[in-house]
């Protein structure tokens, strides 16, 4: 549990406004703390995003930053 807790805050410490969690089945997931707009939406940033591992759900966040550009 130690480590969930270390990627957790290291996590939402390196993209603010998302809250990290896991679920019972291993899976991780990220949801934003505040609202999107229709346009954010309509330009592709999530509401949630999930991932099998935690490194995935990093890239997964990254891709948010700048929807559509694709990562780096």
């Amino acid at each position: 549990m130690a480590e969930f807790a270390v990627v957790k805050a290291t996590l939402e410490a390196d993209f603010p406004g998302w809250v990290v969690w896991r679920s019972d089945a291993g899976h991780w997931y990220a949801t934003r703390a505040g609202n999107l707009t229709d346009q954010q939406i309509q330009a592709g940033y999530a509401r949630t995003v999930a991932a099998e591992a935690p490194e995935t759900l990093r890239l997964l966040l990254a891709e948010q930053v700048h929807p559509g550009e694709g990562a780096g």
